[in-house]
């Protein structure tokens, strides 16, 4: 375990933003973090802990200790009749985590194939894709308390799943490293596709009989198609959260724009689609040097090689302030802003 002093972030974010850490380290097990966190010398200094750097956009130096999580490993703890249940430590990478249950026949996470980060943070954004959110297939976590250096069980209910939200993002923010997660994975399928393009790309597969294994490949087509890949071009997917607004609200907007994107929230919500707000608003495929909004997808804030992290956040800030001006709704960031 080494400490280096003033690292470059920028191989450790997908948005590819240069941010220097003050402290920099990684550790690949509980005695590493146990050792890392004990250290007098680092006690009244912040701790930022990096993972797969998909959902964190740097807007200045990181004056903290930057621990990278780097713990691997997955099993099958216990099975019954109905689930597999299946631990996976936070640095395993998520794309490989599903690729291996899906390998394995442990169903329920195919939905959400090609979404980046590591494991570790899946539940902490409650990670979702095409009907599928992490509660659904969550069962428990550990996650090691920073301060009182004790290692903490979590269920479903103690983490506060929300939509992109957790416990972890609000009250217990910036106190746990996330160590491991295991999910309660079906035996017997029970397919979603239902949600976005997923049933057109199964017919333009092929597909004669449903298999998790074609869903994933569907959801990976369609993502590819759509999103641009972070080696290529750097982004943290989904800049924002899809708004929920009280169908009050939603029905006068639905008057004066009859093509607005809303999926019903129960009885009294709608959920709106962000991309097709912003897009409403002229911003998809705007560039200002090298920040910009993808051309292919609205919701999906770029840097094209040398942007700055304040230079994609002031472009945020724009759009949330046209959306408002045009719709009165107001848009909230779903990355992690430091």
């Amino acid at each position: 375990m080494q400490i280096q002093e003033n690292i470059s972030l920028r191989p450790y974010n997908t948005f590819g933003i240069e941010s220097k850490a003050r402290y920099f380290s990684s550790f690949s097990g509980l005695a590493d973090l146990e050792q890392l966190l004990s250290l007098e010398t680092y006690d009244n200094m912040p701790t930022l802990v990096l993972g797969g750097g998909s959902n964190i956009l740097f807007t200045k130096e990181v004056n903290a200790l930057v621990i990278k999580n780097d713990i691997k490993g997955i099993s099958l703890e216990a099975e019954d009749d109905e689930y597999y249940y299946v631990k996976a430590f936070a640095g395993e990478n998520w794309h490989g985590f599903v690729q291996y249950c899906i390998q394995h026949g442990f169903a329920g996470v195919e939905n959400l194939s090609l979404i980046p980060g590591n494991v570790g943070a899946s539940p902490m954004q409650n990670i979702g894709a095409y009907g599928v959110e992490i509660k659904d297939v969550f069962y428990s976590l550990e996650g090691y308390h920073i301060k009182d250096k004790t290692l903490v069980a979590f269920n479903a209910a103690d983490c506060r799943f929300g939509y992109r939200e957790s416990v972890f993002k609000q009250h217990l923010k910036n106190q746990f490293v996330i160590v491991s997660v295991t999910f309660r994975l079906r035996k017997e399928p029970r397919y979603n596709t239902s949600y976005g393009a997923i049933e057109q790309e199964l017919e333009k597969m092929g597909v004669q009989q449903l298999s998790i294994s074609a869903i994933s490949q569907a959801v990976i087509n369609i993502r590819s198609s759509k999103l641009p890949n972070p080696a290529v071009i750097g982004n943290a997917g989904s800049f924002f959260k899809n708004p929920t607004i009280p169908n009050t609200v939603f029905l006068p907007l639905k008057e004066r724009f009859p093509a607005i994107v809303g999926y019903p929230v129960g009885l009294e919500e709608t959920k709106l689609a962000a991309g097709w707000l912003i897009e409403q608003c002229g911003w998809k495929g705007y560039r200002e040097g090298d920040a910009g909004c993808h051309a292919q997808q609205a919701l999906v804030l770029v840097n094209y090689g040398t942007a700055k992290g304040s230079d994609i956040y002031t472009l945020s800030t724009k759009i949330i302030e046209s959306v408002y001006n045009k719709f009165g709704v107001t848009l909230e960031r779903e990355v992690n802003i430091v």
